[in-house]
């Protein structure tokens, strides 16, 4: 599907519907080509679980991360208390 940045305000639901289409949708501004947008395959999805993520528990041995209310309130400090 082609679509101009005006069709892409307008007609987004065609575009997306194109993409469930799996079809690409290639984007122009002014009468030239700015990108090409891809849908997204289901096969693409993760396979394994947030918790085997390598992010999780990356904080896990600090010892000033062990109280999660305390250090909210020491981040949020003066917001807090402004009335």
């Amino acid at each position: 599907m082609k679509a101009s940045v005006l069709d892409f305000r307008r007609r987004m639901k065609d575009i997306l519907r194109a993409l469930d289409r799996n079809e690409p949708v290639t984007i122009y501004y002014r009468g030239k080509r700015k990108g090409v947008i891809f849908p997204v395959r289901s096969s693409e999805s993760p396979s394994r679980s947030l918790k085997e993520h390598p992010a999780v528990g990356m904080w896990k041995d600090r010892d000033d991360m062990k109280d999660v209310r305390a250090v909210m309130d020491r981040l949020r400090g003066v917001r807090r208390h402004v009335v």
